[in-house]
């Protein structure tokens, strides 16, 4: 499994971001093809490290050709211009291989 992993910053206005997030973005990330699941995860606290941290999302695919093929589509280019309307200087992206333990 592979997964894009965002994580965002805490923003002025944590009630708009929030609103955003859930009424348009997350619309638009469900319709990237191969993505299977969607987590989100809303930051409580900061133990250890950078603090300020204030959702972290996760979206899974199946391999990383399934990722590579998504991230390519028009719909993951229409889920990015989104995040540089509402998270613009808020969000870190990573990618990454999930391993089983």
């Amino acid at each position: 499994m592979f997964k894009l992993i965002a994580l965002y910053k805490a923003p002025q206005d944590s009630a708009a971001f929030m609103a955003h997030y859930t009424d348009t973005h997350v619309p638009l990330v469900r319709k990237i093809p191969g993505l299977q699941k969607v987590e989100l995860t809303k930051v409580v606290n900061t133990l250890m490290g950078e603090p300020g941290n204030f959702l972290l999302a996760e979206m899974y695919f199946a391999d990383e050709a399934s990722y590579k093929t998504a991230m390519k589509s028009p719909e993951n280019a229409a889920a990015g211009k989104d995040v540089g309307v509402f998270a613009a200087g808020l969000v870190t992206l990573m990618k990454g291989e999930v391993l089983e333990l």
